[in-house]
């Protein structure tokens, strides 16, 4: 491929689909450690516990591969030019949204962290589904290519 990038664009490709398979890796995990964390009682070992291991998964694995997946993905887009179509802009759409929800589980993180136990284990499993959705729905735009 042509750009900027020469013959390190395959390179930057398998760096972004590695960093994004590990940002949705950890996506699937922590609402499913919220979902095991909520049945803990407040204060307890146990929730001193799922504390640590929820940030460490945050802080360790989630927001770095999140970072590297955008770098890398905006070197693509500006390689190849927002003008590669629509698909394009659906999956920057959606990757938008689906980093807001990356924003919403720091916030829930951060809630149970501080003992917030309104939200039900049914709760948590139902949104551990969010992240499918979206990198269903994008696979198929980068794949498939409808539009």
């Amino acid at each position: 491929m042509e750009g900027f990038l020469g013959g390190a664009y395959l390179w930057v490709k398998a760096l972004h689909i590695i960093f994004v398979i590990f940002w949705m890796a950890g996506m699937f995990m922590l609402p499913r450690f919220f979902a095991y964390h909520v049945e803990s009682v407040a204060g307890s070992d146990e929730d001193a516990l799922w504390i640590e291991r929820e940030a460490r998964l945050m802080r360790i694995i989630i927001n770095p591969a999140m970072m590297v997946a955008w770098i890398a993905g905006l070197a693509l887009v500006a390689n190849i030019g927002l003008g590669a179509g629509g698909g394009l802009h659906a999956k920057l759409l959606l990757v938008l949204i689906l980093s807001g929800f990356h924003a919403v589980l720091s916030r829930w993180r951060k809630a149970l962290a501080a003992g917030d136990r309104s939200r039900s284990t049914r709760f948590y499993r139902i949104a551990n589904e969010v992240p499918a959705l979206f990198i269903i729905l994008v696979v198929i735009l980068v794949i498939v290519r409808p539009f």
